[in-house]
């Protein structure tokens, strides 16, 4: 099917579809173009989205949680999208608009060209035409005149009143007319061939090949409207795997938050390492002395208040953050629970490795620099560079000191808290005067001191306990003014001992490990997760079960794990 053989009576209609055609083409460019700012805006409000809600450096304690690793990972992906969404708006911008116009450009100029090519074959017709209808104008006055002249000379040649000469020139004339006649008809066919041959030109060949370059500049519009529509569509499916890959992502990222495991990063953090106070004695002050009544109570208000303020002291203090609970105004942190303390620690010391390796790498620069430098003086003096390496060695011999000092403090800070937190030291208990020993079957024995009104020699708190992974839990403790114990006691503690080794436990019941615990401090046992246990002594207060599980060489080994750290199900 051609327009040229179809529509050649068509052009003005033809003219006018191609220019909507042209129309809709910078239509759909201009669709694209708004398409690609509304892409642009998504993706550059998606980055200031990521960027607004990223962790402030006040909430970078927090990103040890699971809950804001995956938030974290959420605007990773999220910041991804965005760039997929810039891919798109860039991709349509080359690939799909600068090809939609450079195409609409083209065919408005090929257009115009045919249109000017029909529009001159056009002239060129009318003006035939033209010339045609004048030639036949003038044959027919030639014509009527040289039928007047034969008329003329008719009527002279019968009136036997005219001369000779009068009709001569009668004659002449018409011969005259005539001949101009003749000359009108053979140029008015001479024109009429030209016509039919050129309106027969003009419309078989010349005209169709004009209509034909119309139809193929309009085909060429709607194929190339189709290929960007399909373009624009695999742009987009080229980023449709990447994005998939971040949905994905974000999934994961939801699935990796743990409940449990933030739970327990909660208790890391916040873990004071002190156990809670056990019940205050009643104190019968009809069986003390006078004299040491009055010194008694002061030192009891004193032990209370100092009780008050361990347990209130967060909230005497005004509350400048959920992240300043434990802070610290000593250079040892001593003022800090003991857990806290050695977190603190434990961070000063990576601080001062890390100042002190980038120190390092500064001095062996500077000194690379000096040696290069005395090798050739031409590229600098060697005596600029003393200053700064005299310099750097002072603050790398400074950080060493501060190093040893806080690996100093952080050893001391480890003994006292192995001394103070083992399992069966907390097992101590004072209890109104009495000395108590937890024996391997987790009964109390109180034996009553004697000597109480002859004070220590240290005038403190001293103990002495068997380590409890032996099974024996016996101790022996004194307060200030109390005295050493008897021999009789110390004979006690060696039947106890005889009988732990002698009379296996009876189990209470059985535990599961929650977490995986490692041993650091005496008396107490590493388990993995989800171990199974046999409870053999329950939780006195102290925060320590005491488990055991059978080893290698059919025995067993017994120990104290932290009870927040198993579920417990005792036998009925």
């Amino acid at each position: 099917m051609s327009w040229g053989i179809e529509l050649w009576d068509q052009n003005d209609n033809l003219a006018i579809h191609t220019n909507r055609g042209i129309d809709a083409l910078d239509k759909y460019a201009n669709f694209l173009r708004d398409r690609v700012a509304i892409e642009t805006e998504y993706a550059g409000k998606l980055r200031r989205l990521v960027k607004n809600y990223q962790p402030k450096k006040k909430e970078e304690e927090d990103n040890e949680f699971t809950s804001m690793q995956a938030f974290r990972n959420l605007l990773k992906e999220v910041g991804d999208l965005a760039g997929q969404r810039e891919v798109v708006s860039e991709s349509l911008q080359l690939q799909i608009i600068q090809g939609v116009t450079l195409l609409s450009k083209t065919l408005r100029d090929d257009r115009k060209k045919c249109l000017s090519d029909g529009a001159m074959l056009q002239q060129n017709l009318s003006t035939q035409l033209s010339s045609l209808e004048r030639a036949k104008r003038n044959y027919e006055k030639a014509y009527r005149d040289s039928e007047k002249a034969v008329e003329n000379y008719k009527k002279a040649d019968m009136d036997l009143n005219l001369s000779r000469a009068e009709v001569e020139r009668y004659k002449t004339i018409m011969t005259s007319k005539i001949q101009q006649s003749d000359d009108a008809k053979n140029e008015y066919a001479n024109q009429l061939q030209k016509t039919n041959n050129l309106q027969q030109q003009h419309f078989s060949i010349l005209l169709p090949a004009v209509l034909s370059r119309l139809q193929e500049l309009d085909e060429k519009r709607t194929r190339g409207i189709r290929e960007f529509i399909i373009g624009a569509a695999e742009v987009e499916s080229s980023v449709a795997p990447i994005i998939a890959r971040c949905m994905e992502g974000i999934v994961k990222a939801g699935e990796s938050i743990n409940e449990k495991e933030d739970s327990f990063k909660v208790i890391e953090r916040y873990q004071s390492g002190f156990t809670p106070p056990t019940d205050i004695p009643f104190e019968d002050l009809s069986k003390l002395d006078p004299d040491s009544l009055q010194d008694h109570y002061s030192n009891s208000m004193s032990n209370h208040l100092t009780m008050r303020g361990t347990m209130s002291a967060n909230k005497i203090k005004k509350r400048v953050g959920i992240f300043n609970i434990f802070g610290s105004n000593k250079e040892d942190f001593s003022d800090l629970p003991p857990n806290q303390q050695r977190k603190k620690l434990q961070a000063k010391i990576a601080e001062l490795q890390q100042k002190i390796a980038q120190e390092t790498n500064a001095r062996d620069g500077l000194m690379k620099m000096k040696i290069v430098y005395e090798t050739n003086s031409s590229l600098g003096n060697p005596m600029t560079v003393e200053g700064q390496l005299n310099e750097s060695e002072h603050k790398l011999e400074k950080l060493k000191i501060d190093l040893k000092k806080y690996q100093g403090y952080f050893e001391r800070a480890n003994q006292a808290q192995v001394a103070n937190n083992s399992p069966q030291a907390n097992r101590n208990q004072l209890q109104n005067g009495h000395r108590t020993s937890r024996h391997s079957n987790g009964s109390a024995d109180d034996h009553h001191d004697e000597g109480d009104d002859q004070p220590d020699d240290a005038g403190s708190l001293s103990s002495s306990s068997a380590s409890p992974e032996s099974g024996l839990g016996t101790s022996h403790t004194s307060l200030p003014g109390s005295g050493q114990g008897s021999a009789n006691e110390n004979a006690i503690g060696e039947d106890a001992y005889f009988e732990t080794e002698v009379e296996p436990l009876q189990p209470l019941g059985t535990c599961r490990a929650l977490y995986p615990f490692e041993a650091s401090s005496e008396g107490s046992i590493p388990m993995n997760e989800g171990e199974e246990l046999q409870v053999i002594e329950i939780d006195q207060g102290d925060g320590w079960t005491r488990v055991r599980r059978a080893n290698d060489s059919n025995g067993w080994d017994e120990g104290f794990v932290p009870t927040s750290y198993i579920e417990c199900t005792l036998y009925a």
